[in-house]
C-alpha cells in the first residue's frame, strides 16, 4: 500500500469514528472536552472579532479554561485585538514546522490563542497528509480547555461554512444596519439549505437598546419562519453601541478589561454568564477531536 493510500485509510477512519462518537455519545463524561462555539457573519465590520475575544475574556473571568482559533485565514486579527504579535501561525503547524503547542500564544487572563495568519490558504485545499496532522494535534490539547471559541471569517465561503458546520453551537452576528441583516440571513440560508444546519444563535451588536435589537431578531425569525420552517434561530441577546469599544479597539485591549464598568462590557459578563448556564441546561458532550474530525469528514477527500 502506496503512503497516499495509507493516509486515505487513515482519514476516511476518523470520518467513521465521528459516526461512532454520535452513537456512543450519551456514554461520555462531561468532562471529555471542551465546548466549541463558532461565531460568525454575513458580512464583514460588524464586530465579529471584538466579540470573540471579549466573550473570551468573560468566560476567563468566570473561571472557565478558554482557547481562541483565529479561523479567519485571510485577515486574520484575534491576537492584534488582544494586543499580541504573534510570530507563528497555524500554517506553520500544517507545514510541519512547528507543533501545535509551539504556536499558542497566552492573552489576558490567561485565554490561549491559535493565530491564523492572514492570506493562507483555504483549510479545505489541505492534503491528505496535512489533515491528519492537524487532527494528530488537536488531540494533543483536547481536554485541556472548557470553551473552544473559532473566529470564522465573514460571508459563506468552504473554510467558513465548514467550521460553521462542526461547531456545536453557532453564533450568528448582525448589527442593526439593512445590509448586515440582509447577510446574516443569507448565511443561515446557506448553511441550512447546502449543509442542513438547523440551530442558529443570533447576537445583535452596536444595537441602541433592546427595542432595536428585538427588532434584528424578529426581522430575521419571521423570514425564516416562513420560507425555512426547520431552522431554530434562538436570540442570545445583544451589545450595546458603546463608545468604548472603539476606545479599547485603539488600545488593542478587550473593553471587559479596559473599560470594564462601561454598558458593553457589563453585558458581554452578562452574556457569557448566560451561555454557561443554558450550556449546563443543554449540555451535548462532545471533544475537540470531535469536532476537528467532523470538520475533516466534510472535506472532499
Amino acid at each position: 500500500m502506496d503512503q497516499a493510500s495509507g493516509l486515505r485509510n487513515l482519514i476516511q477512519k476518523y470520518s467513521q469514528d465521528v459516526w461512532d462518537l454520535r452513537k456512543a455519545g450519551s456514554s461520555l463524561t462531561n468532562n471529555s472536552g471542551p465546548k466549541v462555539i463558532a461565531v460568525t457573519s454575513g458580512k464583514g465590520g460588524v464586530g465579529k472579532t471584538n466579540v470573540v475575544g471579549n466573550l473570551a475574556i468573560a468566560f476567563s473571568q468566570l473561571n472557565k479554561k478558554v482557547m481562541i482559533f483565529d479561523g479567519d485565514l485571510g485577515l486574520a486579527n484575534i491576537d492584534v485585538l488582544l494586543g499580541i504579535r504573534s510570530k507563528s501561525h497555524i500554517q506553520h503547524v500544517i507545514s510541519g514546522k512547528k507543533t501545535l503547542a509551539e504556536i499558542i500564544e497566552t492573552g489576558p487572563e490567561n485565554v490561549k490563542i491559535i493565530p491564523g495568519g492572514s492570506g493562507l490558504q483555504k483549510l479545505s485545499n489541505l492534503s491528505e497528509g496535512e489533515r491528519l496532522l492537524l487532527l494528530n494535534e488537536f488531540d494533543t490539547i483536547d481536554q485541556a480547555f472548557d470553551i473552544f471559541l473559532i473566529d470564522t471569517g465573514a460571508g459563506i465561503s468552504t473554510n467558513i461554512t465548514y467550521l460553521n458546520m462542526a461547531a456545536e453551537e453557532r453564533i450568528v452576528i448582525s448589527t442593526p444596519e439593512p445590509t448586515s441583516i440582509t447577510d446574516a440571513y443569507a448565511l443561515i440560508k446557506v448553511m441550512y439549505q447546502e449543509y442542513g444546519t438547523k440551530d442558529f444563535q443570533l447576537l445583535v451588536n452596536m444595537a441602541r437598546n433592546q427595542r432595536e435589537a428585538e427588532a434584528v431578531f424578529n426581522n430575521i425569525h419571521s423570514n425564516l419562519s416562513r420560507y425555512l420552517r426547520d431552522i431554530q434561530l434562538t436570540y442570545l441577546g445583544y451589545i450595546s453601541r458603546d463608545e468604548h469599544i472603539q476606545k479599547s479597539v485603539r488600545k488593542q485591549m478587550p473593553v471587559v478589561l479596559c473599560f470594564p464598568k462601561c454598558i458593553a462590557a457589563k453585558q458581554f459578563i452578562q452574556l457569557a454568564r448566560k451561555m454557561l448556564d443554558e450550556g449546563q441546561e443543554n449540555s451535548k458532550v462532545n471533544t475537540l477531536s470531535f469536532f476537528w474530525k467532523k470538520f475533516m469528514s466534510n472535506l472532499q477527500l
